[in-house]
């Protein structure tokens, strides 16, 4: 092999191979920072840690008070102690203090003399009934009234001749003995002359004797008679009265077969049509007295046990005020709602309209110096905690709270004059011990 041949060789085996050199270990160094540069990073940092502490210190509030709320979305309201008035209010309607509805008396057709609608005064004619039944009723019970009447004039009659015959014996029976008592003295002088004997003597005190004793059991006997013959006359009288006050009773009722109305005022409606035969009791029509109004409202059955008939009353009609007072309260709860009655204690206004809407105010009770605050839509008497503003922040305090009127509620413990109390809805505050409030 030649030299140069040897001299090639290494070449080959470095381009394969290859030496690693010291490229790796070196780093390229940035030129040094200046003042201004640095500066500028401690400013950022300070800043990043204030952000980083103010941060901190709003989750530290978030936490405490759980909530956040508006102040222009609170309604506050301030603890005082003043006049305290319960009431309750309530929605009323007008209706009618007497509207009488009228019934048939008995079976028949009705014959209507007016309609719905019609101005009617106290007396006047609405309706007739043709009831065949009730007349021929009346018939029959006027007959046998006048048979009676008949047969009480015979007893009369019957009556006098036997207390005449029971005088007349009697009248016989006195001059019976007063014949014998005659004949007693003559025989009596022909007893002193003995011109008679004295069987003939004896047997004319024996007959003195005897007309006596048959005057009194005449007279005895006339005054049983009399006694009997007045008991049979009060017993056909007492019978007659009786068949009368059954006809008078019946001459009523067909006389009520022309139906009159009751009242000044309009008839309100027909209950039947024109010439229908109707059964007793159907309802014929009814009659409104347009002068007496009346208040009817509905409270929750909550307030059925408070309100009583005489509580003082406010009746609210087209914007005024009008004193009124209660007059009923039903004992019967529909639909958790219990319906009473107000009149007007003062005179009822001009221009009120069946069913026309009304607001009543019933004063259910009145006190002084009760700690109090205006009574918002979510609190009641079962309320349990309000929440309080103090500072910032709107801290739950559990109270107890009294009697509720329609702008007050009554604070009986947990409140102080002066409180400020938020009467609005507070729900969304989920219960939380603390709400923060933001201006």
């Amino acid at each position: 092999m030649k030299l140069a041949q040897l001299r090639k060789i290494p070449e080959r085996v470095s381009d394969v191979v290859g030496i690693r050199g010291t490229e790796a270990q070196d780093t390229a160094l940035a030129a040094p920072a200046s003042p201004w540069t640095r500066r500028r990073l401690a400013l950022a940092g300070g800043a990043a840690a204030f952000l980083a502490l103010l941060f901190a210190w709003l989750i530290h509030g978030w936490l405490t008070t759980g909530q956040v709320i508006s102040r222009e979305r609170l309604r506050i309201a301030e603890v005082s102690r003043g006049h305290f008035v319960r009431d309750v209010a309530a929605d009323g309607t007008v209706v009618a203090a007497v509207s009488p509805t009228l019934f048939a008396i008995a079976p028949g057709t009705v014959t209507y003399a007016a309609r719905a609608g019609d101005a009617v005064r106290k007396g006047q004619i609405l309706a007739t009934l043709d009831s065949p039944e009730l007349t021929n009723e009346l018939q029959r019970e006027q007959a046998t009234l006048d048979s009676l009447d008949a047969a009480l004039q015979h007893q009369q009659i019957e009556i006098r001749r036997q207390i005449l015959t029971s005088k007349q014996q009697a009248d016989l029976a006195e001059v019976t003995i007063k014949a014998a008592e005659r004949e007693l003295k003559r025989s009596q002088w022909a007893w002193d002359q003995r011109a008679i004997s004295e069987r003939d003597y004896r047997r004319a005190i024996d007959d003195v004797s005897t007309a006596r004793l048959n005057f009194d059991h005449a007279r005895e006997t006339a005054d049983l008679e009399r006694d009997s013959l007045g008991l049979d006359l009060r017993t056909k009288r007492l019978e007659r009265d009786r068949q009368a006050l059954t006809v008078a009773s019946l001459k009523q009722r067909v006389a009520e077969l022309s139906v009159r109305s009751p009242v000044d005022g309009m008839v309100a409606n027909l209950a039947q049509p024109q010439k229908t035969l109707v059964p007793a009791n159907a309802a014929l029509l009814t009659v409104v007295d347009l002068s007496a109004f009346e208040i009817e409202f509905q409270v929750a059955e909550s307030y059925a046990g408070a309100i009583k008939p005489g509580m003082s009353a406010e009746i609210t009609v087209e914007g005024h005020s009008i004193p009124g007072s209660v007059t009923a309260i039903s004992p019967e709860v529909r639909q958790s709602q219990v319906t009473g009655r107000v009149k007007f204690s003062g005179g009822q206004p001009p221009g009120l309209r069946q069913n026309e809407r009304t607001a009543v105010r019933i004063v259910l009770d009145e006190r002084d110096n009760v700690l109090q605050f205006e009574r918002g839509s979510f609190i009641d008497e079962t309320s349990r905690a309000l929440y309080v503003v103090r500072g910032g922040r709107a801290v739950r305090v559990p109270v107890t709270l009294g009697a509720a009127s329609v702008g007050e509620i009554e604070v009986v413990s947990g409140l102080a004059a002066g409180d400020q109390v938020v009467i609005s809805d507070m729900r969304d505050a989920n219960q939380a011990a603390e709400v923060a409030i933001s201006r």
